[in-house]
């Protein structure tokens, strides 16, 4: 093989390419086809430094990476959406190991038996947390599952409007906007702790709710269902896996889809991802649930075999009848969370739920007592609390990260501020978990007790 003839198979752009494009344009040069940009701007000089060598290079990446502030170098009550958990060393041992750091999404599913069994072991555990029929092999994230499930509760109702809970995430809100814009799906909001009789119509294809919400509180599942239901609505909830290991799951008040965002199981909180979004729905909607399902099957010979039983995706079937455009489940994360949840069992998961409530509390009890704070929000909460304080929380975080203490999320600021009563005009989510001591939320206390 020349090189010429190497050339013109396997690198782009070549002469002879240009050339004929050039006279498909009718033109004469590539100058001639960028004539419309200034000259000014077409080539700018490019002011870069010196080239480095590999020992430099190391020593300037490390310098910047040590302007960064990792969790676990201080006490940390930040959440909102991120967590700060314990992430057994089992699951980097396992998830790391070239059979599974390797393998990629399963076009060709029947070949990888490894693959394919770890995803029906997570769909399994995750329905399970859930108390849901089915779960499918993963999403994006949270947020993403969230807007997947309005998505998929307009399809199954055949409606075009959806409420949206006002305690729910502003981020998740966000990115469910942007996913029904484009279907021409109106949402307006709701406030769960009032009478939802007159907030919800016959129009209303889902009641979409974060349990607990973004403010920590326990939303009444319960009356939130029968009140959609009422309305031959869908109840759509958002749910923190984690605190199922102590609180009923959305499954046990009839929810008919439950989403969720796997970070706590297992993955760091690494700038905010990548992570892995958890799905499932009652098994008479799993013809709508979007992303892909595995099952488990026999051979001729009768032994056991994993296969790819259902794929709702646009590169897979015929585009107007796909239920989604996703192209991965996170298989890699998928597999974290389910050694993380198969190393912990069930009562090592009710053991990390149960300490982050009661430290949780024990913070909260003692915020409350210091001049000047208050807990604004009536209510039960899991791991996250809003504190009114004295003086503006920016300058109370400021002043805790000067103690090596990163604080909470300023929610006296929008998007947060709403539905916030307005007397909590000064305030900050609190977020305590099973890797807080109580050395480190007596120095919590000790920092806030200077603004009282």
């Amino acid at each position: 093989m020349t090189t010429g003839h190497f050339q013109s198979h396997y690198i782009p752009n070549t002469e002879l390419e240009q050339a004929e494009m050039l006279a498909a344009l009718g033109l004469a040069s590539v100058d001639e086809l960028f004539a419309d940009i200034p000259a000014a701007f077409r080539n700018p000089p490019l002011d870069l430094p010196a080239p480095l060598s590999e020992l430099e290079i190391q020593r300037e990446l490390a310098a910047l990476a040590g302007k960064n502030r990792p969790l676990g170098s201080g006490p940390s009550f930040l959440g909102a959406g991120a967590y700060h958990h314990f992430i057994p060393a089992i699951v980097k041992a396992l998830m790391t190991r070239g059979e599974f750091l390797t393998a990629y999404t399963p076009y060709q599913p029947e070949v990888s038996q490894g693959t394919l069994q770890v995803i029906y072991e997570f769909q399994t555990l995750i329905s399970n947390l859930y108390g849901m029929e089915v779960a499918n092999a993963g999403m994006y994230d949270g947020a993403t599952s969230l807007a997947e499930g309005v998505l998929m509760a307009c399809r199954v109702t055949r409606r075009r409007r959806a409420a949206v809970a006002d305690t729910l995430s502003p981020a998740y809100l966000q990115v469910i906007r942007t996913y029904c814009q484009a279907h021409g799906i109106d949402l307006y909001p709701v406030s769960p702790a009032a009478d939802l009789e007159g907030q919800l119509d016959g129009d209303t294809a889902g009641l979409i709710v974060q349990y607990p919400n973004f403010y920590g509180g326990i939303e009444d599942l319960a009356r939130l269902s029968a009140a959609a239901h009422d309305r031959g609505a869908l109840l759509v909830v958002s749910a923190d896996p984690l605190a199922m290991g102590m609180f009923q799951p959305p499954g046990h008040y009839d929810a008919d889809i439950v989403t969720g965002e796997g970070q706590p199981l297992g993955i760091p909180a690494s700038y905010g991802g990548p992570y892995v979004g958890l799905f499932t729905t009652k098994e008479r909607y799993m013809r709508q649930m979007p992303s892909r399902l595995v099952g488990r099957t026999v051979d001729a010979q009768g032994r056991n075999g994993y296969v790819l039983t259902l794929q709702t995706r646009e590169q897979h079937i015929r585009r107007e009848r796909a239920t989604s455009n996703i192209c991965t489940n996170e298989a890699l994360y998928a597999l974290a969370a389910t050694i993380y949840l198969a190393a912990l069992g069930k009562q090592g998961l009710r053991q990390i739920a149960e300490l982050c409530y009661h430290k949780a509390h024990y913070a909260a009890a003692q915020i409350e007592q210091l001049s000047g704070y208050s807990l604004p929000l009536e209510g039960p909460f899991f791991q996250e609390f809003v504190v009114q304080c004295p003086q503006p929380p920016a300058e109370i975080n400021r002043q805790l990260l000067e103690r090596n203490i990163l604080g909470g999320l300023d929610v006296s600021i929008s998007p947060y501020r709403d539905p916030l009563p307005p007397e909590v005009d000064r305030g900050i989510l609190l977020c305590v978990t099973e890797m807080n001591t109580r050395q480190d939320i007596d120095a919590l206390i000790a920092g806030l007790a200077e603004f009282s």
